[in-house]
């Protein structure tokens, strides 16, 4: 099922006001409703080279596989979707590229990339992620954070050492406690949830959060991402620059503009039912 006029989807990444070099990578495959945002991290290039290894392995293999199945199919033996699956082992795969050129190329030893993964499908999106870059929604005027931080402020929140306004002040705040290629195996956090027409999808990396207020990035979605998503998704970016830029940053906007309801044979639609 092509989706690309179900969805609208923008994106924009910038090096920022003071790297020299980006090293977020997104990518975006509409007719498969999917969006890959990746943040590296490692020293000079080798960031941006784990990055551009998720979004490339990640879109690549999903698509080949997609062209042969789809995200509601059932497997037959567990009946479940095969959403999760499929996603999960391409986060998988993309970790041991990462990880293995991490150890074998001395240029790009101890790089690794946050990533955040949205698949779109069946009026439903599934999400896996690891580390601080993020996913928020838009419905109504409802702005919320969709995603949990897997982060050392995250969990000096969680445990109540600081107060969230206190972490804003923070020192240590890209110190993260999961990420993709650092370690030979790892476990994205998935979750699934259903969409409505209007909905509006931000994914992003820490170099907006950390420059921009929620609240203004909501009002900038209010106000410009149900008209003009492209302009939103500019003006995300030049906040971040106009307020310092210290980071790279980049974002994904996904609009749903109607439903796309999964085309399933008679056992998908009983399993459907029975969900």
């Amino acid at each position: 099922m092509d989706l690309s006029q179900n969805l609208e989807i923008a994106t924009c990444t910038d090096p920022g006001m003071v790297r020299s070099h980006n090293e977020d990578s997104i990518a975006a495959d509409p007719v498969n409703g999917l969006v890959v945002l990746a943040d590296g991290m490692g020293g000079y290039n080798a960031g941006e080279v784990a990055s551009g290894m998720a979004t490339t392995v990640i879109v690549t293999e999903m698509r080949q596989i997609l062209a042969n199945a789809k995200p509601y199919d059932v497997e037959g033996a567990k009946n479940e979707e095969l959403a999760a699956r499929m996603v999960r082992d391409q986060v998988l795969k993309a970790n041991s590229s990462i990880y293995q050129a991490a150890q074998t190329q001395s240029q790009y030893a101890g790089m690794g990339t946050t990533l955040v993964v949205c698949l779109f499908y069946d009026n439903r999106m599934l999400v896996a992620h690891l580390g601080d870059s993020r996913l928020y929604m838009l419905r109504d005027e409802n702005f919320s954070q969709v995603t949990r931080d897997h982060s050392l402020l995250q969990e000096q929140i969680d445990s109540g050492i600081i107060t969230p306004e206190q972490a804003k002040k923070a020192q240590h705040k890209n110190l993260v406690t999961k990420a993709l290629g650092i370690d030979p195996t790892v476990e994205p956090e998935i979750h699934e949830y259903p969409t409505k027409s209007g909905d509006i999808y931000l994914l992003c990396s820490d170099g907006l959060c950390d420059m921009v207020e929620d609240e203004d990035i909501a009002m900038t979605l209010q106000t410009l991402g149900k008209g003009n998503l492209k302009l939103a998704a500019q003006h995300l970016v030049q906040m971040a620059n106009d307020n310092g830029g210290r980071d790279n940053v980049s974002v994904i906007l996904v609009r749903v503009l109607r439903e796309y309801p999964g085309r399933r044979g008679v056992m998908g639609k009983v399993f459907g039912w029975l969900k």
